[in-house]
C-alpha cells in the first residue's frame, strides 16, 4: 500500500469548482504515478490525456488564480462533451500554490511525479519562475497562462510559452492610449519594487510613453507585502510638483490597487489613474464611484454584451457552470491555456511531451476568447491585440483595443 499521506497531495478547494466525472484526488494521482508505469506521460495506450495545472488559488494572488482555474475546468468538461482528444478524455491534475515560490516549486514537482503530459497556469512572473524551471528539468513544456513577463522564454529556454502577451506589449499599449485618448504629455510613474511584474511594466511604460512624445515627470516605489500600505509621503512628493502631471501610471498587484486608489483619491489627487493587468480584480471595482478616472490594461473584457460572439458565448458558460459571470480577464486566459494545449496534442497526434512542444511552436491563428494565438519567427510570446478598460461607477466599459506599434524590448 503507498502511504500517499507522506508526498503532502491536496485536493482542490471544493468551492473553487470541481469538474463533473473524473474529480482528480492527489491520492489517487499518487498511486497512478508510483504504481503504474507509464500513466500519462505521453502513453498512447493510455485512456486519458492528463494535464497538469498549477494555479495560486490562496494568498495574494488567488484573484486571478481562482477565474483562472475555474476557465480551465470549463475548457476541459467542454472537450470532454465533444468527445476528448485522440479519442481519450483529458484529465485536469490541480494544484495550489498558495503564493509561495517553495509550495510552488514542490507541488508541481508532484505533477511532474504524476507524469502529466504539460504544465500551465499562473498568473505571475515570480510564481512562474519558481514553478516552470521544474518542469523544464523534466523535458517538459510549461505554458503560462496569464504571466506577462516578456523576460520569461530565456529564463525558462525551451520549455516555456505564454499563452497571454507581454508586459512590454501593455505599456506600450497604455502608452499610446494615454497620449491618445486621454491628450497626457505628462505622467507619474508609481510602482511595487518586490515584484518583477511591477518593476518590469514600469520600465516598459516609461520607455514607451517617452516613445510617443510624453515625460514622466516624477517616479517613486513602495514596498509591497510590507505590512500596512501607506503611500502618503509618495503622494506628499507628488503634490509637491505643484502643477500635477496629466496622468498617473501605477504599476500594481492585484492585492494592493485598491487601497492605493483609495489613498490617492484621499489625498485630493483626481488626475486619471492607469495601470496594467493587475488591476482586473473585485476589489478595485468594489470602490465604485470613489474610484475616480481609472482605465487599465488586460487580456479582454469578459461581459455579456461583448461584440466577440466567442466571448458571448464564453460568458454564458461561465455563468451556467459556476453561477456567476467571469470574475475577470484569467478566466478566460486558463480556458484558452487548455484549448491551445488540447489543439497541439490534436495536431500532433500525441501525447508526447517532446510532440506538444514542437507542436506548440507551430501554433498559428488560433481563436481564443481572450484573442488569436500563433507564435511567430520562433517567439514563444503571441503577439495579441491589448484590451483598455475604463471604470465607470463600478463597471467595467471597454475603452479601446490597441495592437501597440512602439514596443519596447524585453
Amino acid at each position: 500500500m503507498v502511504d500517499t499521506e507522506a508526498k503532502h497531495l491536496r485536493l482542490p478547494h471544493p468551492a473553487l469548482g470541481t469538474r463533473r466525472g473524473r474529480l482528480f484526488s492527489w491520492a489517487l494521482a499518487a498511486l497512478c504515478a508510483l504504481a503504474i508505469a507509464g500513466c500519462g506521460d505521453g502513453d498512447q495506450t493510455a485512456t486519458t490525456i492528463d494535464l497538469g495545472g498549477v494555479f495560486n488559488l490562496t494568498g495574494s494572488q488567488e484573484s486571478l488564480g481562482i477565474p483562472s482555474h475555474n476557465g480551465a475546468i470549463l475548457a476541459v468538461e467542454q472537450i470532454n462533451a465533444a468527445g476528448g482528444v485522440l479519442g481519450r478524455t483529458v484529465d485536469l491534475l490541480t494544484v495550489d500554490g498558495e503564493t509561495d515560490p517553495a509550495v510552488l516549486a514542490a507541488r508541481t514537482g508532484d505533477l511532474i511525479d504524476a507524469h502529466v503530459s504539460a504544465v500551465f497556469g499562473l498568473s505571475d512572473t515570480n510564481a512562474v519562475l519558481a514553478a516552470a524551471p521544474v518542469a523544464a528539468t523534466a523535458k517538459t513544456f510549461f505554458v503560462t497562462s496569464g504571466a506577462t513577463s516578456p523576460q520569461l522564454p530565456d529564463q525558462v529556454p525551451a520549455y516555456l510559452y505564454l499563452a497571454c502577451f507581454g508586459d512590454n506589449a501593455q505599456a506600450a499599449a497604455a502608452a499610446e492610449y494615454a497620449t491618445s485618448s486621454l491628450q497626457a504629455r505628462t505622467a507619474y510613474l508609481l510602482l511595487d519594487d518586490t515584484l518583477d511584474y511591477t518593476v518590469l511594466l514600469g520600465r516598459y511604460f516609461r520607455e514607451a510613453f517617452t516613445d510617443v512624445g510624453g515625460a514622466v515627470v516624477l517616479e517613486a516605489q513602495y514596498h509591497g507585502h510590507d505590512g500596512a500600505l501607506d503611500v502618503s509621503a509618495q503622494l506628499e512628493r507628488l503634490k509637491g510638483l505643484g502643477t500635477l502631471p496629466d496622468i498617473l501610471y501605477i504599476a500594481s498587484g492585484p492585492d494592493e490597487i485598491a487601497d492605493i486608489v483609495t489613498q490617492v483619491r484621499a489625498a485630493g489627487i483626481g488626475r486619471p489613474i492607469l495601470g496594467g493587468d493587475g488591476y482586473d480584480t473585485a476589489s478595485l471595482l468594489q470602490l465604485g464611484a470613489a474610484a475616480g478616472d481609472v482605465d487599465y490594461t488586460t487580456h479582454a473584457l469578459l461581459v455579456a454584451d461583448s461584440a466577440d460572439a466567442r466571448v458571448r458565448q464564453f460568458v454564458a458558460d461561465y455563468e451556467s457552470r459556476y453561477g456567476a459571470a467571469p470574475e475577470n480577464a484569467f478566466a478566460g486566459l486558463g480556458y484558452d491555456t487548455v484549448e491551445l494545449l488540447v489543439d497541439a496534442i490534436r495536431r500532433a497526434g500525441s501525447s508526447d511531451r517532446a510532440a506538444i512542444g514542437a507542436a506548440l511552436a507551430s501554433t498559428h491563428d488560433l481563436a481564443g476568447v481572450t484573442g488569436t494565438i500563433s507564435y511567430a519567427g520562433g517567439s514563444r510570446i503571441p503577439q495579441k491585440t491589448v484590451t483598455v478598460v475604463n471604470l465607470n461607477n463600478g463597471q467595467r466599459e471597454l475603452a479601446a483595443q490597441i495592437v501597440p506599434t512602439h514596443v519596447p524590448p524585453p
